[in-house]
């Protein structure tokens, strides 16, 4: 067993052994103050005291610190490669991450050394720095953690992409598959927090590379699925032979822009979202709409033709529809109950895919009629067959209103609206099996009003029995018997007769008669 004396010069011969002596961070522990500069203040560094390998012997507090701050500047230039999934990356050098090396602690603990412990602790401290030894008290480096969140900011959107989907496309009848990529997205104050705690606890002091933190976001769908959309699942066509420019031109840029929409399983569509707002910005123009039991010139009028045919694909396909309304009208392209109106925020026709493939709509809209084919993996058994079957329930006849016009002449009787007939309609799905019907059931019903003709009577005239007479006719809103009177009291007839029956007046312009002109030959 060594003895106390023994032991004693062994701590000192060991000591002093040393050249440098590296001091733990734990030593000479600094006492709690909130102003450490004026805790010490008139006292300067013990002999041989140095901070991260600086000589800080006779520095004041103040100038100890200053040493210890500018540690940080021999590292500005190291380069941090900051890294995302897909290999592309930012270099950040250290003055970009605010690194920071001035720490009160170690220059407390410094100011203490050799003036502060027990005596052994003391005197070893003296002896050293009168042999001409030293005490090394080592920094960490850190970030601060606000200048590297700024900056990670800043960098973000040049590292971030957006996810591409993937898509399939048809040319020349075949389906192409499109694969797409993952869409990345940084997240900076989890990062910010990776990057601080790399350099206080695992950094050594050269470049370095760190991976950020991200959010993946991988493209939606089964490729595999996609892959195995090929199967026509319902298709319809309806014509516009004979519709106006405007209207024509409404189908084609409707149905343009439904066409090519693929619906993953669970996605929902909006046609009327789809087709766009009806402006001219977006390519539509005028043509005759309806509007509260009226045809009206709007912007994009026709349009309903579209989501009425690719209504009629849909429901074939047996895709589930969320809403879906018919015209206030009846419309002349399908029988009622198969079509499906669209109106601006208050009419819509919504479906979902519901089955568990991905489907793809296809529209093509030619100069005379337009076809919506739904694409997808068929799973229906072949031999079983849907088909739909309009059915009238109550059919509601129009009227006729005849109107008094003062602008037209008596006689005159022009319808200016034409009648709809109204309907109370279903729509029946009837399914079969190798030819044989397995159910027939109620799709939906739909109820169209009834609009009167509308005839403008003429009831000017230069006699007021005509009027009167158009009048009294006008009362009875009887076609028969307003066809009569105007037949009777007919202006423009009166007028022609009374014109007949005047003599030949001498026109005033005709120079006057030569006298000695000879007589005409009989």
């Amino acid at each position: 067993m060594m003895k106390k004396g023994n032991l004693f010069k062994f701590l000192i011969s060991s000591a002093f052994a040393a050249g440098a002596l590296l001091i733990p961070a734990n030593a000479f522990a600094a006492p709690d103050t909130e102003n450490p500069a004026a805790a010490y203040a008139g006292q300067t560094m013990s002999k041989g005291v140095l901070i991260e390998g600086t000589d800080v012997s006779g520095m004041t507090f103040d100038e100890a610190a200053v040493v210890a701050e500018g540690y940080a500047e021999k590292f500005k230039d190291v380069s941090f490669t900051l890294r995302v999934p897909d290999g592309r990356s930012v270099v950040a050098k250290g003055s970009d991450l605010g690194l920071l090396s001035g720490d009160t602690e170690v220059v407390e603990r410094a100011m203490r050394y050799g003036k502060t412990g027990n005596p052994l602790e003391r005197y070893i401290a003296t002896r050293r720095s009168e042999a001409g030894k030293t005490a090394d008290f080592p920094l960490s480096l850190r970030a601060d953690y606000t200048t590297v969140n700024n900056y990670v900011e800043g960098i973000a959107p040049s590292l971030k992409t957006e996810v591409k989907e993937h898509d399939l496309k048809r040319e020349n009848g075949q389906f192409i598959f499109i694969e797409g990529t993952p869409g990345i997205t940084v997240d900076v104050a989890q990062s910010a927090t990776t990057i601080v705690d790399y350099i206080a606890h695992s950094w050594d002091g050269s470049n370095a590379s760190i991976d950020l933190v991200t959010s993946v976001v991988q493209p939606k769908g089964d490729a595999e699925k996609l892959k195995a959309v090929k199967d026509v699942l319902g298709t319809y066509t309806t014509n516009y032979y004979g519709s106006t420019v405007g209207r024509r031109n409404n189908i084609q840029v409707g149905t343009k822009n439904v066409n090519g929409k693929l619906m993953l399983p669970g996605d929902t569509l909006s046609v009327s979202t789809a087709m766009q707002k009806r402006t001219v910005e977006n390519g539509y123009m005028e043509a005759s709409a309806y509007e509260n039991g009226a045809t009206i010139d709007a912007l994009g009028g026709g349009i309903c033709q579209v989501s009425t045919t690719l209504y009629n694909a849909v429901i074939r396909a047996e895709l589930e529809v969320v809403e879906r309304s018919p015209h206030s009208m009846t419309v002349s392209y399908v029988e009622p109950s198969m079509d499906a109106a669209i109106s601006d925020g208050i009419k819509d026709f919504v479906f979902r895919n519901d089955s568990d493939y991905p489907v793809y709509i296809e529209g093509i809209a030619g100069e005379s009629s337009v076809t919506f084919t739904v694409f997808g993996h068929e799973t229906r058994p072949a031999n079983r067959k849907v088909d739909f079957e309009s059915q009238i329930l109550e059919t509601v006849e129009p009227d006729n209103i005849f109107r008094a016009n003062g602008d037209l002449p008596a006689g005159t009787v022009s319808r200016v609206s034409s009648a709809h007939t109204g309907y109370t309609a279903q729509l029946l799905k009837i399914v079969t099996v190798d030819g044989v019907e397995q159910s027939r059931a109620v799709f939906n019903k739909s109820k169209y009003r009834a609009t009167e003709n509308i005839y403008d009577v003429g009831i000017a005239s230069s006699r007021p029995e005509a009027t009167a007479a158009m009048n009294a006719a006008i009362a009875s809103q009887d076609l028969a018997t307003i066809q009569a009177a105007a037949a009777q009291w007919d202006e423009a007839a009166y007028q022609a007769q009374q014109a007949a029956q005047q003599p030949a007046q001498p026109d005033p312009a005709a120079p006057p008669a030569d006298p000695a002109a000879p007589a005409p030959t009989q």
